[in-house]
Formats: structure tokens, C-alpha cells, sequence
């Protein structure tokens, strides 16, 4: 509803009233409304899925459409990137907030900082989603709450065109709540809770869900080893919780997103069940590392499988785990792709070891050659050693088209020595067009960076502590701080105001009059940063 439909609908309103309601302003009653458009998290997870669905479409007609998002772990976090976003772009438009799983363990658990295991409080990730988007509705509020305040200002000093102008940017403003990708790990248990776990982060606001097959009370990091993954029918019953769960609270469009962990998962906790040759848990079972026996060889408390009438001994660990066979790992991450698309999955996620587009590419053709508009979320992870990894791609390329790399060491092309060579520079290149490059390339529709901000508060609070309680003292804050958030227009250099002082005291002025005792006076310090 427009500005001034409001304003219409509230004067009727309170005309209604017979005078009793007179001491209420229509015009602050739709600055409020339109302040605070979402009003619960459904409504978020509804608007946010139907943008996520446009954006898919719009990815398979054409790959350049791409859409991104970054790790955050605090909900100033991913509002401060959202403000950004609007600066320096004008528009959110395919630029998303993704939730880490990994920096809820690490920074959000009651328990303190723990490893990405499934350790923490399953209740945190919801109560995060929460914070964000009450975050990300304050922003909205704070923006608004400055054109409403310039649209004062222009009607008092009779600017009628400015007047017009305000009003359209009110009429045509754009959120800051954008879609959240959260990260539900591998479900936290069984169905059941996988269920209750969707309904809660659903009900805070998410409208994708990206979950992992691995086994709930082994979860680990994606990028650590000793990682143990489930039969399929498990994990698609975890899928389908995923899926009920968005159908009973109306998210019909809900996104679904299946992580698989089987390119660096050589371990499984159980041997799936098969009913006829080829089924899916037959096919899960073929990639176990086997030997055949004889069946006086088989020993008491030993799993054998009959396989077209031979017996098969799995290799069993003392841990109790099955192991696969190595080198099968590309190929159950197809075959787990696959089947999670055929299972009312939206998106795929492939936990790689290396930023490698065509080994991305070389699993995604075989899976869109079963499922032509498969698509990925991929994981830009900080635990790629990204500058090494692309020089030495380059290296490699370099040394098969018999160009001379004596210049250089392969394995100490991390030195800064190389930044100013031109392998140091074709490098940078292809990783600063990796994302368009593999969006055209692999079926790259979301890229993220896990936990980003997660490093970019360690890296900017080292530099500060390094200055300010050293020599520069004072001059540490405001050289490397202040001067630069007010040179770059930063939001939150205006610290009082981002923190909602100035919508306190608009409501203030609304509740009671000239009497209100309002904190943005003259005496006000923030005035400095005018």
C-alpha cells in the first residue's frame, strides 16, 4: 500500500472513532506501518522464497545471473552488509545472507566456542534468523525514518518537487530483508527433530534450508576429515521433514538445499537397506570397499552381503564405521546429487576439497545430463588457500603448454615475492572471475562464503589493537576507524542513530507532542557527524 493510502485509511479510521481517537496522527500511524512492513517471520520466509524462486528462473535462462551472500554471525553483522549493499549498489537484488552453522558453534553456543559437530544448541540457529531480520526490519525502519524526515523538511521550506521526489522513494523502497540460506547441519537427530528444527528456523524467518548427508552424531566440518555419511533413504527422510515442514506453516515455496559430503567422506555408520539388485541402497552399498569369502570363512558377529550370488565381507574399522572404496567419491557425490533432485531437493551443494571449476563442471554434467536445470550452491570456503591453489593451477597450465616456470616454486607460490608476477597476476584474475566463470561453467547459482565476517572481525580488531595500544595511541582509532567510516559514508559512524535513537524519538514526538523529551537535540554529539 502506498504512503498516502495509508494515510487515508487511518484517517477514516480514527474519524470513526468519534473524536475519541483524535489525539492519534494518521500521517505517524503509516510511518510506523510502512517501518515495519513484515510482521512476523512467515511473512519474511513467504516474501523471501518467492525471491529466491525468481532468481532461480532467472539463473536458468541465463547463468550470469548468479546470485551471492556472505557468512554472518550477528545480526548488526548482516545488517551493516546489507546497508553496504544498498550504498554501493543501489539494489539487494541477488544478494543474499547466508547462516553458518560453523560460526553458530564457534561464536553463538552457550557452551562457548566449539567445533563445527553439532555440539551447540539446535534453539541458537533459529534464535539467530531472528536476530537478523530483527535487525535487518531496524535498518529498513532507520532508512525510512530519514526520508520521512526530509520529507518534513521539504514540505516546511514549501519545496513541492523535492516533496514529490521523497514521496516516490518512500512509495518505491526497497528492504533490507533478503533471503537467508541457513544451515540446519545434518538435522540434529532423527526425522522427527530434523522436523521440529525446520518448523522453528522456518517460523524465525528462512526460506531455504540447506541440510547435509551426513550422520547426526558424527557431523563434522566440511572441510576436516573423519566425515561419515548416511544411506540415502535417511537423508531423504530428513529431506522430506525439511519439505512438511515448510507445507504445514504455507511456505509452499520453500527452498530445500542438499549438501553431500561424500567427495571427502570415505566412511558410512551403516550398511543400507536393499530389497531388490539396483535399488538405492543396493547402489550405496556398491561402493563399499568389499572382499569376497567363502562361507566357512565368515566369522561370528560378521556382516556379509550377498551381491549376484557372491558373499561380500565390508571392511569394518574398530571404530565400527565401513569404509568406502577410494577414488568412488565423485561418483556417489553424483549419485547422492541425483537422488536428493529426484527427492524434492531445489538446490545442490558439493563440498569440494579445492576451488576447482571443472572438477565442479565434471560432476555437474553427469548430473545435468539426468536433470538438465540442476543447479548449485557453492561454498567460496575461507579454508581454501585460495592464492596458492590459483597459482598453482596456473603453474600446472603453464608447465602443459610446455611454457617456462623455472622462475618459480610450486609448492612456495604462496610468497609475496610472486604478487607482482604475471603467474601472480593471472592468478588474481581467475579468482576474481571465478564466481562468473563457474555460475557459466559448473551450475553455479549461489555463491557464499561461509564465515567471512567471522575473519574480517579478527583481521580489523588485530589491526586496531595493534595501533592503539601501541605508539599511535588515539590516533590508531581515528586514522584506521573513524576518519575512514566518515570518508566512505558509513552507516554506524552515526552510532546513536543506527542503535534507533532518532526512531525513538519520532515515536516519542507521535505519543506526546511538543512534550516529548527527545535525546537528537542541539547538545547531541552525533550532530558532529552531520
Amino acid at each position: 500500500m502506498a504512503y498516502q493510502d495509508h494515510i487515508i485509511e487511518m484517517s477514516q479510521l480514527i474519524k470513526s472513532k468519534h473524536g475519541t481517537w483524535d489525539g492519534v496522527s494518521a500521517e505517524a500511524v503509516a510511518r510506523m506501518r510502512l517501518q515495519n512492513r513484515f510482521k512476523t517471520g512467515l511473512e519474511i520466509a513467504r516474501y523471501t522464497a518467492d525471491i529466491m524462486r525468481k532468481d532461480m528462473a532467472a539463473y536458468d535462462a541465463d547463468p550470469a545471473n548468479y546470485t551471492q551472500s556472505l557468512g554472518c554471525w550477528h545480526g548488526f553483522i548482516a545488517q551493516q552488509k546489507m546497508i553496504s549493499i544498498k550504498k554501493h549498489f543501489g539494489s539487494t537484488k541477488g544478494k543474499y545472507i547466508y547462516l553458518s552453522g560453523w560460526m553458530v558453534a564457534a561464536l553463538r553456543s552457550d557452551f562457548g566456542p566449539l567445533p563445527d559437530q553439532s555440539m551447540h544448541e539446535k534453539t541458537s540457529v533459529p534464535a539467530l534468523i531472528e536476530e537478523i531480520y530483527t535487525f535487518l526490519k531496524q535498518a529498513d525502519a532507520r532508512e525510512l525514518g530519514g526520508l520521512f524526515r526530509d520529507l518534513d523538511a521539504a514540505r516546511k521550506a514549501g519545496d513541492a518537487k523535492k516533496e514529490e521526489k521523497i514521496l516516490d522513494a518512500i512509495d518505491n523502497f526497497q528492504t533490507h530483508v533478503v533471503p537467508i540460506i541457513a544451515d540446519i547441519d545434518a538435522g540434529f537427530g532423527n526425522a522427527e527433530a530434523t522436523y521440529l528444527l525446520a518448523k522453528k528456523m522456518i517460523e524465525a524467518g528462512a526460506c531455504a534450508l540447506q541440510i547435509e548427508n551426513q550422520v547426526s552424531d558424527e557431523k563434522q566440518c566440511g572441510h576436516q576429515d573423519g566425515k561419515v555419511t548416511v544411506p540415502h533413504d535417511d537423508f531423504l527422510a530428513k529431506v522430506r521433514a525439511c519439505r512438511y515442514a515448510f507445507l504445514e506453516l504455507g511456505i509452499d515455496n520453500g527452498v530445500i538445499v542438499t549438501r553431500t559430503d561424500s567427495l571427502g567422506a570415505g566412511l558410512t555408520k551403516q550398511i543400507a537397506v536393499s530389497h531388490t539388485p539396483g535399488d538405492i541402497g543396493d547402489q550405496y552399498n556398491a561402493f563399499l570397499d568389499c572382499e569376497e569369502i567363502a562361507p566357512a570363512d565368515i566369522k561370528n558377529g560378521e556382516v556379509v552381503l550377498n551381491r549376484n550370488g557372491k558373499l561380500l565381507r565390508p571392511k569394518r574399522l574398530p571404530s565400527n564405521l565401513f569404509q568406502f572404496r577410494a577414488g568412488t567419491g565423485e561418483d556417489r557425490c553424483v549419485l547422492d546429487s541425483i537422488t536428493s533432485l529426484q527427492n524434492g531437493a531445489d538446490i545442490l551443494w558439493i563440498e569440494t576439497e579445492k576451488p576447482h571449476i571443472e572438477q565442479i563442471a565434471g560432476m555437474m554434467d553427469r548430473i545435468r545430463a539426468v536433470i538438465p536445470n540442476a543447479k548449485l550452491a557453492y561454498n567460496n570456503s575461507p579454508s581454501f588457500n585460495w592464492t596458492l591453489n590459483f597459482r598453482q593451477q596456473v603453474y600446472d597450465a603453464w608447465a602443459k603448454a610446455g611454457k617456462d616456470v623455472a622462475g618459480y616454486d610450486r609448492e612456495g607460490l604462496m610468497a609475496a615475492q610472486y604478487d607482482a608476477t604475471d603467474l601472480g597476476r593471472e592468478a588474481d584474475e581467475k579468482i576474481r572471475t571465478f564466481q562468473a566463470d563457474a555460475a557459466k561453467r559448473a551450475g553455479i547459482f549461489h555463491h557464499l562464503i561461509t564465515l567471512p565476517t567471522y575473519h574480517t572481525a579478527a583481521l580489523s580488531t588485530d589491526a586496531l589493537a595493534k595501533e592503539y595500544f601501541g605508539a599511535q595511541g588515539m590516533l590508531g582509532y581515528v586514522q584506521k576507524v573513524q576518519r575512514e567510516e566518515i570518508r566512505q559514508g558509513v552507516a554506524c559512524v552515526k552510532h546513536q542513530n543506527m542503535s534507533g535513537s532518532d526512531i525513538g524519538d519520532d515515536h516519542k514526538e507521535y505519543f506526546a507532542g511538543e512534550a516529548a523529551l527527545k535525546a537528537g537535540g542541539v547538545h547531541n554529539t552525533m550532530n558532529q557527524f552531520a
